[in-house]
């Protein structure tokens, strides 16, 4: 019985263990682009046709501060940054575009993927709009 105890107790070393494993690079040649442009900041987010994030970047993440985050420039600039990690990585050659929001940064974002030589295959405007509205004031009283 003792020696089953010492047979078990003792780790076999594996070659294969004590390598790294590499990840499988995935190839993504379509897949989507999420703009979120507000007037504070300006969020790019590529991801595969499914919605699954494969990079993403915004106008504070590249740096900027305060209200230099509304601007153009500063959406342009995290949406070259958020589409070189996806082409790099994933291969990304064309996308299809979802905007929302009413920033400053909607254009320049798109314009920005064309100088990637990211094909656009479709520009869709996702911003939601209210229906119904807000509930109006009590009445005044005098």
């Amino acid at each position: 019985m003792t020696d089953q105890a010492t047979t078990i107790s003792e780790p076999e070393i594996n070659a294969s263990t004590t390598t790294k494993k590499r990840k499988n690079k995935r190839n993504v040649s379509s897949g989507q682009v999420h703009i979120l442009a507000t007037f504070n900041n300006t969020i790019v987010s590529f991801t595969d046709p499914q919605g699954a994030v494969l990079a993403t970047s915004s106008a504070g993440a590249c740096g900027f501060r305060g209200s230099k985050k509304g601007t153009a420039y500063a959406a342009q600039v995290a949406a070259e940054k958020a589409g070189q990690i996806a082409k790099a990585q994933y291969g990304l050659t064309k996308a299809d575009v979802y905007v929302k929001g009413i920033g400053l940064g909607r254009d320049s974002a798109i314009r920005a993927l064309a100088s990637l030589d990211i094909q656009v295959e479709i520009i869709q405007d996702v911003t939601g709009v209210p229906h119904g509205g807000v509930r109006p004031r009590k009445a005044r009283r005098v």
